[in-house]
Protein backbone atom coordinates (compact mmCIF):
# COMPACT_ATOMS: atom_id res chain seq x y z
CA UNK A 1 0.00 0.00 0.00
CA UNK A 2 1.43 3.30 -1.31
CA UNK A 3 1.93 6.08 0.72
CA UNK A 4 -1.24 8.38 -0.97
CA UNK A 5 -3.66 5.18 -1.04
CA UNK A 6 -3.17 5.17 3.04
CA UNK A 7 -3.48 8.84 3.18
CA UNK A 8 -6.76 8.50 1.07
CA UNK A 9 -8.00 5.52 3.60
CA UNK A 10 -6.94 7.58 6.69
CA UNK A 11 -9.07 10.50 5.69
CA UNK A 12 -12.03 8.72 5.17
CA UNK A 13 -11.71 6.62 8.52
CA UNK A 14 -11.33 10.18 9.97
CA UNK A 15 -14.73 10.68 8.22
CA UNK A 16 -15.77 7.59 9.72
CA UNK A 17 -15.58 8.33 13.23
CA UNK A 18 -16.48 12.16 12.94
CA UNK A 19 -19.78 11.20 11.35
CA UNK A 20 -20.19 8.63 14.14
CA UNK A 21 -19.74 10.72 17.07
CA UNK A 22 -22.27 13.27 15.67
CA UNK A 23 -24.78 10.49 15.45
CA UNK A 24 -23.99 8.79 18.10
CA UNK A 25 -23.91 11.70 20.21
CA UNK A 26 -27.46 12.97 18.54
CA UNK A 27 -28.74 10.24 19.04
CA UNK A 28 -27.78 9.61 22.61
CA UNK A 29 -29.49 12.88 23.56
CA UNK A 30 -33.01 11.96 21.35
CA UNK A 31 -33.08 8.89 23.26
CA UNK A 32 -32.41 10.48 26.58
CA UNK A 33 -34.82 13.00 26.37
CA UNK A 34 -37.27 10.54 25.05
CA UNK A 35 -36.42 8.17 27.97
CA UNK A 36 -35.95 10.33 30.89
CA UNK A 37 -39.88 9.95 32.19
CA UNK A 38 -39.65 6.29 31.29
CA UNK A 39 -38.99 3.32 33.75
CA UNK A 40 -36.55 0.42 32.54
CA UNK A 41 -34.56 -2.35 33.93
CA UNK A 42 -30.97 -2.65 33.27
CA UNK A 43 -31.51 -5.74 31.04
CA UNK A 44 -33.58 -3.93 28.72
CA UNK A 45 -31.46 -0.72 28.98
CA UNK A 46 -28.38 -3.41 27.95
CA UNK A 47 -30.22 -4.79 24.91
CA UNK A 48 -31.45 -0.98 23.98
CA UNK A 49 -28.04 0.43 23.90
CA UNK A 50 -26.68 -2.57 21.35
CA UNK A 51 -29.42 -1.78 19.07
CA UNK A 52 -28.98 1.62 19.50
CA UNK A 53 -24.83 1.59 18.41
CA UNK A 54 -25.59 -0.61 15.48
CA UNK A 55 -27.91 1.94 14.29
CA UNK A 56 -26.04 4.49 14.75
CA UNK A 57 -23.27 2.78 13.21
CA UNK A 58 -25.81 1.57 9.99
CA UNK A 59 -26.49 4.82 9.61
CA UNK A 60 -23.64 6.31 9.77
CA UNK A 61 -21.97 4.36 6.68
CA UNK A 62 -25.16 5.16 4.92
CA UNK A 63 -24.38 9.00 5.51
CA UNK A 64 -21.09 8.42 4.21
CA UNK A 65 -22.19 6.43 1.13
CA UNK A 66 -24.78 9.06 -0.08
CA UNK A 67 -21.55 11.72 1.13
CA UNK A 68 -19.39 10.07 -1.35
CA UNK A 69 -21.92 9.72 -3.89
CA UNK A 70 -22.91 14.15 -3.67
CA UNK A 71 -18.90 14.94 -3.49
CA UNK A 72 -18.24 12.65 -6.65
CA UNK A 73 -21.01 14.21 -8.42
CA UNK A 74 -20.72 17.72 -7.21
CA UNK A 75 -16.61 18.02 -6.88
CA UNK A 76 -15.21 15.42 -8.29
CA UNK A 77 -16.90 14.58 -11.81
CA UNK A 78 -16.56 18.72 -12.28
CA UNK A 79 -13.02 18.96 -10.84
CA UNK A 80 -12.37 15.77 -13.42
CA UNK A 81 -13.32 17.36 -16.49
CA UNK A 82 -11.41 20.63 -15.91
CA UNK A 83 -8.56 18.43 -15.15
CA UNK A 84 -8.60 16.31 -18.35
CA UNK A 85 -9.47 19.82 -20.41
CA UNK A 86 -6.02 21.57 -18.73
CA UNK A 87 -4.12 17.96 -19.46
CA UNK A 88 -5.69 18.30 -23.08
CA UNK A 89 -4.19 21.81 -23.61
CA UNK A 90 -1.28 21.37 -21.95
CA UNK A 91 -0.08 18.81 -24.46
CA UNK A 92 -1.16 21.48 -27.30
CA UNK A 93 -4.58 20.53 -28.33
CA UNK A 94 -5.82 24.56 -28.15
CA UNK A 95 -9.19 23.29 -29.73
CA UNK A 96 -10.13 21.85 -26.66
CA UNK A 97 -13.18 22.57 -24.81
CA UNK A 98 -14.34 21.66 -21.75
CA UNK A 99 -18.22 21.42 -21.18
CA UNK A 100 -19.76 23.76 -18.39
CA UNK A 101 -21.46 21.80 -15.45
CA UNK A 102 -25.01 21.96 -14.63
CA UNK A 103 -26.37 23.74 -11.64
CA UNK A 104 -27.25 20.84 -9.23
CA UNK A 105 -23.20 19.97 -9.39
CA UNK A 106 -21.98 23.07 -8.11
CA UNK A 107 -21.96 24.83 -11.68
CA UNK A 108 -22.15 28.75 -9.74
CA UNK A 109 -18.90 27.62 -8.62
CA UNK A 110 -16.89 25.61 -11.65
CA UNK A 111 -18.84 27.41 -14.60
CA UNK A 112 -16.90 30.24 -13.97
CA UNK A 113 -13.60 28.43 -13.88
CA UNK A 114 -14.49 26.59 -16.75
CA UNK A 115 -15.29 29.77 -18.78
CA UNK A 116 -12.07 31.58 -18.30
CA UNK A 117 -10.42 28.42 -19.29
CA UNK A 118 -12.68 28.17 -22.74
CA UNK A 119 -11.46 31.45 -23.05
CA UNK A 120 -7.64 30.91 -22.49
CA UNK A 121 -7.60 28.31 -25.26
CA UNK A 122 -9.01 30.28 -27.61
CA UNK A 123 -6.44 32.84 -27.53
CA UNK A 124 -3.89 30.55 -27.07
CA UNK A 125 -5.60 28.44 -30.49
CA UNK A 126 -5.37 32.46 -31.83
CA UNK A 127 -1.39 32.87 -30.68
CA UNK A 128 -0.53 29.40 -32.16
CA UNK A 129 -2.34 29.83 -35.19
CA UNK A 130 -0.48 33.43 -35.81
CA UNK A 131 2.80 31.87 -34.82
CA UNK A 132 2.65 29.11 -37.16
CA UNK A 133 1.78 31.38 -39.74
CA UNK A 134 4.61 33.71 -38.79
CA UNK A 135 7.41 30.84 -39.37
CA UNK A 136 5.54 29.88 -42.42
CA UNK A 137 5.80 33.26 -44.15
CA UNK A 138 9.49 33.38 -42.54
CA UNK A 139 10.37 30.49 -44.07
CA UNK A 140 9.11 31.47 -47.37
CA UNK A 141 10.03 34.95 -47.31
CA UNK A 142 14.17 33.63 -46.66
CA UNK A 143 13.57 30.69 -49.09
CA UNK A 144 13.16 32.60 -52.29
CA UNK A 145 16.20 35.28 -51.42
CA UNK A 146 18.28 32.48 -50.65
CA UNK A 147 17.35 30.23 -53.83
CA UNK A 148 18.13 34.19 -56.06
CA UNK A 149 21.56 33.90 -54.44
CA UNK A 150 22.50 30.85 -54.76
CA UNK A 151 21.08 30.20 -58.23
CA UNK A 152 22.98 33.44 -59.50
CA UNK A 153 26.19 32.07 -57.25
CA UNK A 154 26.00 29.01 -59.44
CA UNK A 155 25.96 31.51 -62.76
CA UNK A 156 29.03 33.27 -61.64
CA UNK A 157 30.63 30.05 -61.57
CA UNK A 158 31.03 29.96 -65.72
CA UNK A 159 34.52 31.58 -66.62
CA UNK A 160 32.79 32.80 -70.09
CA UNK A 161 30.32 35.19 -68.95
CA UNK A 162 31.11 38.37 -69.71
CA UNK A 163 32.21 41.29 -67.66
CA UNK A 164 28.55 42.81 -68.23
CA UNK A 165 26.81 39.56 -67.22
CA UNK A 166 28.96 39.21 -64.09
CA UNK A 167 28.37 42.49 -63.04
CA UNK A 168 24.65 42.19 -63.35
CA UNK A 169 24.37 38.62 -61.70
CA UNK A 170 26.89 40.35 -58.35
CA UNK A 171 24.54 42.85 -58.37
CA UNK A 172 21.28 40.58 -57.98
CA UNK A 173 23.22 38.79 -55.48
CA UNK A 174 23.87 42.57 -53.48
CA UNK A 175 20.37 43.33 -53.78
CA UNK A 176 19.04 40.50 -52.97
CA UNK A 177 21.45 40.42 -49.91
CA UNK A 178 20.10 43.62 -48.63
CA UNK A 179 16.58 42.89 -48.90
CA UNK A 180 17.23 39.22 -46.82
CA UNK A 181 19.07 42.03 -44.36
CA UNK A 182 16.53 43.72 -44.12
CA UNK A 183 13.96 41.09 -43.88
CA UNK A 184 15.89 39.92 -40.57
CA UNK A 185 16.26 43.26 -39.16
CA UNK A 186 12.39 44.06 -39.69
CA UNK A 187 11.17 40.86 -38.28
CA UNK A 188 13.72 41.34 -35.01
CA UNK A 189 12.26 44.86 -34.70
CA UNK A 190 8.42 43.26 -35.17
CA UNK A 191 9.19 40.97 -32.60
CA UNK A 192 10.09 43.73 -30.36
CA UNK A 193 7.27 45.49 -30.36
CA UNK A 194 4.91 42.66 -30.32
CA UNK A 195 6.60 42.01 -27.06
CA UNK A 196 7.06 45.30 -25.64
CA UNK A 197 10.85 45.35 -25.57
CA UNK A 198 11.35 48.37 -27.92
CA UNK A 199 9.82 50.59 -25.21
CA UNK A 200 9.35 54.52 -26.54
CA UNK A 201 11.93 57.05 -25.38
CA UNK A 202 9.91 60.56 -24.95
CA UNK A 203 11.38 63.75 -26.10
CA UNK A 204 10.10 66.98 -27.18
CA UNK A 205 11.65 67.40 -30.99
CA UNK A 206 10.36 69.81 -34.28
CA UNK A 207 7.76 67.19 -35.66
CA UNK A 208 7.96 69.61 -38.58
CA UNK A 209 11.61 69.22 -39.60
CA UNK A 210 11.49 65.71 -38.65
CA UNK A 211 8.96 64.66 -41.50
CA UNK A 212 10.75 67.36 -43.83
CA UNK A 213 13.99 65.31 -42.95
CA UNK A 214 12.70 62.15 -43.67
CA UNK A 215 11.21 63.07 -46.98
CA UNK A 216 14.21 64.21 -48.36
CA UNK A 217 16.24 61.05 -47.84
CA UNK A 218 14.22 60.11 -50.67
CA UNK A 219 14.80 62.45 -52.60
CA UNK A 220 17.27 60.54 -55.38
CA UNK A 221 14.48 57.86 -55.66
CA UNK A 222 11.63 60.40 -56.80
CA UNK A 223 13.65 62.67 -58.88
CA UNK A 224 14.31 59.19 -60.39
CA UNK A 225 10.87 58.92 -61.15
CA UNK A 226 10.17 62.54 -62.10
CA UNK A 227 7.35 62.50 -58.71
CA UNK A 228 5.96 65.61 -57.96
CA UNK A 229 6.36 66.16 -54.03
CA UNK A 230 3.71 68.51 -52.53
CA UNK A 231 4.08 69.54 -48.72
CA UNK A 232 1.45 71.45 -47.04
CA UNK A 233 3.56 71.27 -43.49
CA UNK A 234 2.94 73.65 -40.73
CA UNK A 235 5.66 75.08 -38.80
CA UNK A 236 7.36 74.25 -36.17
CA UNK A 237 4.55 71.85 -34.56
CA UNK A 238 6.41 70.51 -31.48
CA UNK A 239 5.55 67.22 -29.92
CA UNK A 240 6.51 64.54 -27.33
CA UNK A 241 7.31 61.59 -28.39
CA UNK A 242 9.93 58.98 -29.76
CA UNK A 243 11.81 60.42 -32.72
CA UNK A 244 13.32 57.44 -33.72
CA UNK A 245 10.12 54.99 -33.82
CA UNK A 246 8.56 57.85 -35.84
CA UNK A 247 11.05 57.42 -38.31
CA UNK A 248 10.51 54.25 -39.10
CA UNK A 249 6.72 55.30 -39.66
CA UNK A 250 7.42 58.43 -42.14
CA UNK A 251 10.75 56.31 -44.04
CA UNK A 252 7.84 53.27 -44.54
CA UNK A 253 4.99 55.81 -45.39
CA UNK A 254 6.91 57.44 -47.94
CA UNK A 255 8.69 54.91 -49.41
CA UNK A 256 5.66 52.92 -50.05
CA UNK A 257 4.15 56.08 -51.32
CA UNK A 258 7.06 56.14 -53.82
CA UNK A 259 7.16 52.49 -54.95
CA UNK A 260 3.41 52.66 -55.85
CA UNK A 261 3.64 55.90 -57.61
CA UNK A 262 3.73 55.95 -61.44
CA UNK A 263 6.44 58.15 -63.12
CA UNK A 264 5.98 61.76 -63.01
CA UNK A 265 2.95 60.84 -60.36
CA UNK A 266 2.52 63.31 -57.17
CA UNK A 267 3.18 62.55 -53.71
CA UNK A 268 1.51 65.13 -50.98
CA UNK A 269 2.73 65.62 -47.76
CA UNK A 270 0.98 67.25 -45.20
CA UNK A 271 1.38 68.18 -41.23
CA UNK A 272 -1.39 69.47 -39.45
CA UNK A 273 -2.08 70.28 -35.96
CA UNK A 274 -5.09 69.88 -34.23
CA UNK A 275 -5.77 71.58 -30.54
CA UNK A 276 -4.08 68.68 -28.77
CA UNK A 277 -3.38 66.46 -31.63
CA UNK A 278 -1.19 66.35 -34.97
CA UNK A 279 -2.11 64.61 -38.11
CA UNK A 280 0.54 63.44 -40.60
CA UNK A 281 -0.54 62.48 -44.17
CA UNK A 282 1.40 61.02 -47.18
CA UNK A 283 -0.86 61.12 -50.08
CA UNK A 284 0.28 59.08 -53.42
CA UNK A 285 -1.22 59.09 -56.92
CA UNK A 286 -0.68 55.42 -57.59
CA UNK A 287 -2.01 52.13 -57.61
CA UNK A 288 -4.15 52.22 -54.72
CA UNK A 289 -5.76 49.40 -53.30
CA UNK A 290 -9.14 47.58 -53.01
CA UNK A 291 -11.55 47.94 -50.28
CA UNK A 292 -10.28 44.24 -49.60
CA UNK A 293 -6.73 44.86 -49.35
CA UNK A 294 -6.68 47.34 -47.29
CA UNK A 295 -9.16 45.47 -44.86
CA UNK A 296 -5.20 43.42 -44.71
CA UNK A 297 -2.53 46.35 -45.56
CA UNK A 298 -1.76 46.12 -41.80
CA UNK A 299 -0.94 42.31 -41.34
CA UNK A 300 2.55 40.68 -41.34
CA UNK A 301 3.06 39.71 -44.49
CA UNK A 302 0.71 40.84 -46.50
CA UNK A 303 0.92 42.30 -49.71
CA UNK A 304 -1.86 43.42 -51.75
CA UNK A 305 0.16 44.21 -55.13
CA UNK A 306 2.01 41.00 -55.65
CA UNK A 307 3.51 42.22 -58.99
CA UNK A 308 5.97 44.75 -56.51
CA UNK A 309 6.69 41.93 -53.94
CA UNK A 310 9.80 42.06 -54.96
CA UNK A 311 10.84 45.29 -53.03
CA UNK A 312 9.25 44.07 -49.91
CA UNK A 313 8.56 41.80 -47.59
CA UNK A 314 5.35 42.89 -46.02
CA UNK A 315 6.63 43.82 -42.79
CA UNK A 316 6.63 47.52 -43.12
CA UNK A 317 2.88 48.50 -42.32
CA UNK A 318 2.76 45.72 -39.57
CA UNK A 319 5.49 48.13 -38.04
CA UNK A 320 3.77 50.95 -38.48
CA UNK A 321 0.94 50.22 -37.41
CA UNK A 322 2.58 48.67 -33.74
CA UNK A 323 4.70 51.51 -33.83
CA UNK A 324 1.67 53.98 -33.99
CA UNK A 325 0.06 51.83 -31.09
CA UNK A 326 2.92 51.97 -28.86
CA UNK A 327 2.37 55.97 -28.94
CA UNK A 328 -0.85 55.88 -27.94
CA UNK A 329 -2.06 56.99 -31.92
CA UNK A 330 -4.54 55.95 -34.60
CA UNK A 331 -3.38 55.48 -38.28
CA UNK A 332 -6.31 55.56 -41.17
CA UNK A 333 -5.78 54.31 -44.52
CA UNK A 334 -8.19 55.82 -47.48
CA UNK A 335 -7.47 53.93 -51.16
CA UNK A 336 -9.78 53.73 -54.46
CA UNK A 337 -8.05 51.16 -57.11
CA UNK A 338 -6.38 52.89 -59.56
CA UNK A 339 -6.85 56.09 -57.66
CA UNK A 340 -3.77 56.44 -55.37
CA UNK A 341 -3.83 55.89 -51.50
CA UNK A 342 -3.60 58.15 -47.92
CA UNK A 343 -2.49 57.25 -45.26
CA UNK A 344 -2.87 59.58 -42.56
CA UNK A 345 -1.56 59.18 -38.45
CA UNK A 346 -3.15 60.98 -35.59
CA UNK A 347 -0.66 61.64 -32.52
CA UNK A 348 -1.23 63.16 -29.19
CA UNK A 349 1.01 66.35 -29.10
CA UNK A 350 2.16 64.77 -25.56
CA UNK A 351 1.92 60.96 -26.41
CA UNK A 352 1.37 60.02 -22.12
CA UNK A 353 -0.31 63.63 -21.22
CA UNK A 354 -3.77 61.72 -21.30
CA UNK A 355 -2.67 58.08 -20.66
Amino acid sequence: MNEKVFERWMRRFFRFIVLFAMNAFVVSCSFLLFLKDMELNEAQIRISGKTTFLNVVLLTVIYLMIDALRERKTVKEPLQRITEGLRRIDKGDFKTYIEPVSHWQNGEIFNPIIHEINLMTLELSSVETLRTDFISNVSHELKTPLAIISNYSTLLQNKNLSEEERNEYVKAISDTSKNLANLVSNVLKLNKLENQKLLPEINSFNLSEHVIECVLNFESTWEKKQIEIETDIDEDVMIQSDRELLSLVWNNLISNAVKFTNEKGKITISVKKDGNAVLVSVKDTGCGMSKQTGDHIFEKFYQGDTSRSTQGNGLGLAMVKKVIELLHGDIFVRSELGKGAEFTVCLLVNTYENN
